[in-house]
């Protein structure tokens, strides 16, 4: 057997020579990717749930279709792209996870399937895998949904619940009944006609897995207090909306418009849980800030004067596109530096 080469070290103790020597600091943590995207799907869950109860069963259908064809897409194009196949780490399971929740339950399958497809072959892995993507998956697939603008706008009421096994609510001749959503009454410059209670436990129309704010926010909370987001990017998000908002009223009393505004529509779940996403976002505190503010102030912009009452996906995707320049021009300075951290 071949013997480890080795070298004396000062004291004369023979260490092996093959050792690689880090600089400090030397630094272990347990987290993983895997352990992070799962700490994200468990925050979700009871949003999902919550969803589930208000439109019914075909929530689960939904949430099923996205998640295994993220899964399946990531495996395939892995397989044909001759790279490591990667699914155990989560990272497309919360994907299809994100985009079932960012769609209605009247959804056709197939449009599932296509969006899942999308965020993992074109928008992930085509750019390189994970950490490599621009934007974020989830919300890239759900804006190239709105090619097929009926089926991603049609809101049902909170007490028309639907099956397991209604497969294509739509083209099947059920009996659906759409509704408007608190955004729709918004962006018209009226008062929603729900209540503020009921816009924050989740008896409204809208998205599965945006109706209910009070379960968001709890998630959000979760995320915070194991450290997997930090609290930069939602408060200055919600910040900067809540104080456009009051100070702005498209209608009703400044406070009461304030707080529709933010516990309608996804605001909450893209501030906690998708402009925090690690690869599109800033990585320093001061760029977080910048970052969220940013796409607070889109967001309005884009619900009062878009031509969509919801500007939440179209802000955190253009934000996504300044990271780069966030990450460089808001770096911290080198102790001792000059401009920039440079000496």
């Amino acid at each position: 057997m071949k013997e480890t080469p080795t070298v004396k070290s000062v004291s004369g103790v023979e260490v092996p020579s093959l050792l690689t020597v880090s600089p400090a600091p030397h630094i272990h943590h347990p987290d993983s990717t895997r352990t992070i995207m799962l700490d994200v799907i468990f925050a979700l869950v009871p949003a999902a749930v919550w969803g589930a109860y208000v439109f019914g069963l075909r929530v689960l259908l939904v949430i099923l279709t996205c998640v295994g064809s993220a899964v399946l897409a990531e495996a395939l194009t892995q397989k044909l792209l001759r790279r490591p196949v990667t699914i155990a780490d989560c990272s497309a399971a919360l994907t299809g996870f994100l985009l079932a929740l960012n769609l209605p339950v009247t959804v056709p399958l197939w449009m599932c399937v296509l969006g899942a497809a999308f965020a993992i072959i074109v928008v992930k892995q085509l750019f390189g895998g994970i950490g490599k993507n621009f934007v974020n998956p989830a919300l890239a697939a759900r804006v190239f949904l709105f090619s097929w603008p009926t089926e991603m706008t049609f809101f049902t009421a909170p007490t028309q619940r639907f099956g397991l096994f209604d497969f294509s609510v739509l083209a099947d001749g059920v009996d659906v009944v759409s509704t408007a959503t608190p955004l729709s009454a918004l962006k018209a410059g009226a008062m929603p006609d729900v209540s503020l209670f009921d816009m924050i436990f989740g008896e409204v129309g809208g998205c599965i897995g945006e109706v209910s704010s009070i379960l968001l926010i709890a998630g959000g909370i979760y995320l915070l207090v194991r450290r997997v987001i930090t609290w930069h990017i939602p408060a200055a998000y919600i910040g900067t909306v809540a104080v456009i908002t009051f100070f702005f009223p498209q209608g009703g009393s400044s406070t009461a418009f304030m707080l529709a505004e933010i516990f309608s529509g996804g605001l909450l779940l893209g501030a906690f849980f998708m402009a925090t996403d690690y690869t599109t976002s800033p990585v320093t505190p001061i760029g977080r800030l910048v970052y969220g503010v940013g796409c607070g102030l889109l967001t309005v912009l884009i619900r009062y004067f878009g031509g969509y009452p919801e500007g939440v996906s179209f802000s955190i995707l253009m934000m996504n596109t300044l990271v780069w320049y966030l990450d460089r021009y808001m770096r911290p300075r080198w102790f001792g530096g000059g401009k920039n951290g440079r000496k």
